[in-house]
C-alpha cells in the first residue's frame, strides 16, 4: 500500500519514538535500583554469579542499576548511543540468563529481558537517528 511505503521517510521519527518510549521505561526500570542503595546493589551485582563473576557484587549492581537509569536518559537522548545499547544489551543478557538458570522458571520468565536484548542490538546497527545529540 501506499500509505505505508510513504512512512519510510519518517525512519528518524520512528526513532525518536522508540528512543523516547524506551529511554523513559529504562530510567522507570532502573530509578528504583539505583536510589536502592548497597543493599539493593548487592542483590543486582549477586546476579554476576550466572556468569561465573562472584566477586564486587556492589559495583556490579551499581553500574547495572546506572546503566538502566542513566544509561535510559542518554537512549532518550540520543547520547553515547551505540556504547549505552551494548551496556543495556549486557545487563539485559544477565538478567535473561538469570531467569533462564532457574530452573522453577520457564523462558516467558525471561522474555522480558531476552525482548528488550534484541532490541538493544539491533539499535547498535540502527544508530540513534537524526534526531539526537549524537548527530548534532
Amino acid at each position: 500500500m501506499a500509505i505505508f511505503e510513504s512512512l519510510s521517510k519518517y525512519r528518524n521519527t520512528g526513532l525518536l519514538i522508540m528512543r523516547i518510549g524506551l529511554g523513559i521505561m529504562m530510567m522507570m526500570h532502573g530509578f528504583p535500583k539505583l536510589s536502592g542503595g548497597l543493599e539493593m546493589w548487592i542483590k543486582i551485582g549477586g546476579s554476576m554469579k550466572v556468569i561465573g563473576i562472584d566477586f564486587f557484587p556492589i559495583g556490579w549492581g551499581f553500574m547495572a542499576a546506572a546503566t538502566e537509569s542513566i544509561g535510559g536518559l542518554f537512549l532518550l537522548l540520543g547520547l553515547f548511543f551505540r556504547p549505552v545499547n551494548i551496556l543495556l544489551l549486557f545487563t539485559m543478557i544477565v538478567a535473561s540468563l538469570v531467569h533462564l538458570i532457574d530452573l522453577k522458571q520457564d523462558i516467558m520468565e525471561a522474555s522480558h529481558a531476552i525482548e528488550l536484548g534484541v532490541v538493544f542490538l539491533g539499535l547498535v546497527f540502527i544508530g540513534p537517528g537524526k534526531y539526537s545529540i549524537d548527530k548534532k
